[in-house]
């Protein structure tokens, strides 16, 4: 990974905390990364909600919801990160685009545009998305340091765990990928 190619990037898969991870902050988590090249890498948690709502953020905002029943009193905004922890980031398939939308791959983007709010809250936004605050970050060769140091293993990421609603069953469903139960690894996990 030290040459930054295309062919080593970690772009479009799933960080899965390792049982003995260290860092409090990531301890049992999944995070998407959707940039990685030889300058560092970015991604969000995607299984680490907070108290808050989407609503709580509609309601920051002054967004008006026009859905019936407003769901987003039952859906919650997720700690994306430690890094800009006061930037709503928006991790959202890629049928639609917004302003500030960057393409990760065909089927998923990523946002921070007022807009894209809006659209959700009317209901003419992306089919799936996720609403973060904060991202994770990682300074050049720092994420490989951490592989090496056995902290994350990583799989090829999947738009249906990426978007399920169920934020407790991501772990799992993301190390099932590689056909993992983190249950059964010690946390003690040494180096070969």
């Amino acid at each position: 990974m030290s040459n930054g190619s295309e062919s080593t990037s970690l772009e479009n898969h799933f960080l899965i905390a390792m049982p003995q991870m260290q860092d409090p902050y990531f301890a049992n988590t999944v995070t998407y990364v959707w940039k990685h090249n030889a300058e560092g890498a970015l991604g969000i948690v995607i299984n680490k909600p907070l108290r808050a709502c989407i609503a709580d953020i509609f309601d920051e905002l002054d967004i008006v919801c026009s859905i019936e029943d407003n769901p987003f009193h039952h859906q919650h905004v997720l700690a994306g990160g430690p890094v800009e922890r006061d930037k709503g980031f928006i991790l959202h398939d890629s049928g639609l685009s917004w302003e500030s939308s960057i393409a990760v791959t065909e089927n998923v983007a990523i946002c921070t545009s007022k807009t894209i709010l809006q659209d959700i809250a009317a209901g003419t936004g992306p089919q799936n998305y996720l609403i973060a605050l904060g991202c994770a970050g990682w300074d050049a060769g720092q994420l490989e340091q951490e592989i090496i140091a056995n902290s994350w293993i990583t799989a090829p990421a999947k738009t249906d765990v990426i978007f399920s609603r169920d934020h407790h069953s991501k772990l799992n469903a993301a190390s099932a990928i590689l056909g993992i139960d983190l249950n059964k690894i010690s946390p003690a996990a040494g180096h070969s």
